[in-house]
């Protein structure tokens, strides 16, 4: 093996060196140190930083003004126009329909008839009392005349007794004068034989007038006796002639026939509605107002009652005390000259003014608001921005809120739902 030359051996000698590696590795901790402190850093800023307002499309927004002046309580309702006066037809007894003589909509008279009903039933029974009538009727007339029969023969025997008993008393009459006379010229026994005769015609005769006045009480008690039960038969009989008359249904009012929920063929059960007939001279609406909201109606308040193609002005007459599925039932009053709109069973709203508030601020009530609560709403500030603030609300009305604090006439405020942006104290509008 040759051995190395000078000039190599002093490179080999300088490839051998180990160099120092402390300063590249101090250069990188510092490097990911400034890299760490920089993340911190970074990391609390981005904490710090308010989340970004969202947008709203200003188009979608509900937009009010608080005003301040007087604002008129109103409370709404939906109803009805109904007529005052209206008469509600049901079945008497129950049957078959076999013939709608008149449809909805016609003017009917007391005696029209509308439906004509069968059930053989009802006449059978008719039938039957008829014929007990008639038994009772012949029972009472013979009955009559044998009571009749018997005070003449007993009347018959009351006057052979009288004058029986009157010709014995002149014979003891004439006896007696006789014998006080001369008693020879009567014998004391044939004076006592007419005397005992007079004694006994006078307690027959007694006796035969107080059997004729008995049958005469008798004949009377019996007689009204048979009586009442004719009378009572007449009754049944009439009452089933009513029930087989009824048959023939007829308006009982006059008025415009405006409901008959009824087919031919159809069975209906005694006490079944039949019809319905108005008088349609005369509306009243009847107003169905939130149980909430009631408790300032009283009778007399104006209301105003909103056809959908006229406003009538009416005045609350009546309040239905109880409580019915949320709701309380008020009658409105309406005048008597009444818009061609205006018929029954339309569907109309009604709104009752209770009360005039003056010199109050207030506001279009929003879609989240109720009357004594604090809310936040969404105030427009001028920059394209709209902040949350607190507002207190008092007395509500139908379209309109009263506003106790929080907000001052002219400003602007959203009265949509803006309940999706709870999280936010700002949002800002687009497009507006």
């Amino acid at each position: 093996m040759e051995k190395p030359t000078g000039r190599e051996s002093i490179l080999k000698q300088h490839m051998d060196i180990p160099r120092d590696q402390k300063p590249r590795t101090r250069k990188r901790i510092i490097q990911w140190s400034v890299a760490v402190i920089a993340l911190v850093g970074i990391t609390g800023v981005l904490r710090n930083l308010e989340p970004a307002a969202p947008s709203v499309d200003a188009a979608t927004v509900w937009r009010d003004t608080v005003q301040h002046g007087t604002m008129i309580r109103q409370v709404r309702g939906p109803g009805t126009l109904v007529p005052e006066r209206m008469r509600w037809i049901t079945a008497l007894t129950a049957g078959r329909v076999e013939q709608i003589m008149i449809l909805p909509g016609t003017e009917v008279e007391a005696n029209t008839i509308i439906i004509r009903m069968s059930n053989p039933d009802e006449e059978v029974k008719l039938l039957q009392a008829q014929q007990q009538l008639s038994s009772a009727e012949g029972i009472l007339i013979q009955l009559r005349s044998s009571l009749e029969t018997q005070r003449l023969a007993q009347a018959g025997v009351v006057a052979q007794v009288r004058t029986q008993y009157r010709n014995a008393l002149r014979e003891h009459q004439t006896n007696q004068r006789l014998y006080d006379i001369n008693p020879q010229l009567v014998a004391g026994t044939e004076l006592a034989r007419t005397r005992d005769q007079v004694a006994e015609f006078e307690e027959r005769l007694e006796l035969e007038e107080a059997r004729l006045t008995v049958q005469e009480g008798s004949r009377e008690e019996q007689i009204v006796a048979q009586g009442v039960q004719v009378d009572r038969l007449r009754d049944i009989v009439e009452f089933n002639q009513a029930r087989v008359a009824s048959l023939d249904v007829t308006a009982g009012v006059s008025g415009v026939l405006a409901e008959l929920p009824l087919d031919e063929g159809q069975w209906v059960q005694s006490g079944g509605t039949l019809a319905r007939v108005v008088q349609p001279g005369r509306l009243k609406a009847e107003i169905r107002i939130p149980q909430t909201q009631a408790q300032d109606i009283a009778v007399g308040q104006m209301a105003y009652i909103d056809t959908r193609n006229d406003t009538i002005i009416g005045y609350v007459v009546r309040i239905d005390p109880s409580v019915q599925q949320g709701t309380v039932t008020i009658d409105v009053a309406l005048p008597a000259d009444l818009p061609r709109s205006a018929r029954p069973d339309l569907s109309v709203d009604g709104n009752v003014v209770i009360q005039r508030l003056d010199d109050i601020t207030f506001v279009g009530r929003p879609a989240y608001g109720q009357a004594n609560q604090r809310v936040g709403m969404f105030r427009l500030t001028g920059d394209g921005y709209a902040e949350r603030v607190s507002v207190l609300l008092g007395a509500s009305s139908v379209n309109e809120i009263e506003v106790r604090e929080g907000l001052q006439p002219g400003d602007i405020v959203i009265l949509s739902d803006m309940s999706q942006w709870d999280g936010f104290d700002r949002v800002k509008l687009k497009g507006g």
